[in-house]
């Protein structure tokens, strides 16, 4: 999403640029919890207090360093997320325009988001702008005249989300690991965002019983980090429960490899509670279902993975327990891929319920999730109904395009204002 933006920013004569800040363990560790924090969960059950302040305000204030040699007076800097807020201030004092943008949040009240919001609030009340995904999302003592909603949006020219047909989809996939690779001759070729062409080289690490399921087997899929708030376990749960003695599809669960996000330090015991929930399935259930972690080596190849899986699937899921926004959903609804996805979040600004896919009220409910997705599944009518209009919504609502005009109309009005 940032590298889309700023690829158009560069192009109308725009110098941006995108730094990336650093921490330690300690670091990620505070700020995953804040993450799940404003998310009203309690995650790790760690603290955040006295301690936890001044070590993310250490290393804020070291990224800061590092920034504001790059930043003159009258700049515009956009920082994001939790792990910027405390940067804020180093920056205002430099004279630049400050915009903090805050991806995630939580649809209703909660104490865990208030006390998470209370360790925050000191560190971004000052911010010339907030820019959130949903109004809901924005805790009340924020000033409403600086808050902005601006939805996230998919860039379709990138590898994860340009053309790719169905050959070259399967190819792919094949080469990956993740469907078998019987009688599939074309090249697993993808475009680069540089306009080249490249071909999957790596493999997925793969944990299943048997064979992969063939190239004709309907696919159900969830891609997503390796995450709590995220429930692999739940979907795999539903499937094994709902879907897999139908006899109809298989299900790949799909995440990056656990060492391939450096800022999450929880997502190794997530995948190992999913591979151990797996481990206890009926041997018929667990052949229908692989878990699949993605190379990260290459982020681009990473991508066009990504992108065929979300094609080749009759049925992508969005299970979350709480969801900032969810960019995985509209990424599948551009491959006309239906959903079915938890009525939590961004999910419900993306999926219109019946329309380009289905909305399971609540999470929690693995029969209501799993007679969804059989429900798709058992419908090609509708399944493809849904397909096409569910394009039609991203193309409308989704597309970078409308982000940039949006982003663009705040920095003229905060540029303006401080003139």
């Amino acid at each position: 999403m940032l590298q889309t933006i700023l690829a158009y920013g560069r192009g109308a004569g725009i110098d941006v640029r995108w730094l990336v800040t650093s921490g330690d363990s300690d670091f990620f560790k505070i700020t995953k919890r804040l993450h799940n924090g404003i998310h009203g969960s309690t995650g790790d059950n760690g603290p955040l207090g006295t301690d936890e302040h001044a070590h993310y305000q250490k290393i804020c204030e070291q990224n800061a360093a590092a920034l504001v040699s790059e930043v003159k007076a009258e700049d515009i800097v956009i920082l994001h997320d939790p792990q910027t807020a405390g940067m804020i201030r180093t920056v205002l004092a430099q004279g630049a325009i400050v915009v903090w943008r805050c991806h995630i949040g939580l649809d209703g009240q909660s104490d865990v988001a208030d006390r998470t919001w209370d360790f925050l609030k000191t560190y971004i009340k000052d911010a010339h702008a907030y820019i959130f995904s949903r109004k809901c999302y924005a805790p009340d003592w924020l000033d409403e005249n600086r808050l902005c909603i601006i939805s996230p949006s998919i860039d379709p020219f990138s590898s994860k989300n340009n053309g790719m047909d169905t050959a070259t989809a399967q190819a792919i996939l094949a080469q990956a690991g993740i469907i078998a690779a019987d009688g599939i001759k074309a090249p697993p070729t993808y475009v680069r965002t540089d306009g080249t062409t490249a071909q999957v080289q790596g493999a997925a690490d793969i944990l299943r019983t048997g064979a992969p399921p063939s190239a004709t087997t309907p696919l159900v899929c969830q891609v997503s980090r390796w995450d709590r708030l995220k429930d692999m376990q739940g979907v795999l749960e539903g499937f094994a429960n709902f879907v897999a003695s139908s006899g109809k599809a298989h299900l790949s669960l799909v995440g990056p490899v656990v060492n391939g996000v450096a800022d999450d330090p929880e997502q190794v015991a997530v995948y190992e509670a999913v591979v151990t929930a797996w481990r206890k399935l009926p041997n018929e259930a667990r052949s229908r279902i692989q878990l699949v972690c993605l190379p990260m080596i290459d982020i681009e190849e990473n991508a066009a993975i990504v992108n065929a899986l979300q094609r080749h699937a009759k049925v992508v899921t969005q299970k979350s327990l709480r969801e900032g926004f969810g960019l995985t959903v509209s990424e599948a609804m551009w491959k006309s891929t239906p959903l079915v996805g938890s009525a939590v979040g961004g999910i419900k600004d993306q999926i219109e319920h019946g329309v380009s896919g289905l909305l399971v009220e609540d999470p929690t409910n693995l029969e209501e999730f799993g007679k969804a997705i059989l429900h798709l599944l058992n419908d090609l009518p509708q399944l493809e109904s849904m397909g096409r209009k569910a394009k039609e919504r991203v193309k409308k609502d989704f597309l970078a395009s409308r982000h940039l005009e949006q982003f663009g109309a705040l920095l003229v009005s905060l540029v303006d204002k401080v003139s």
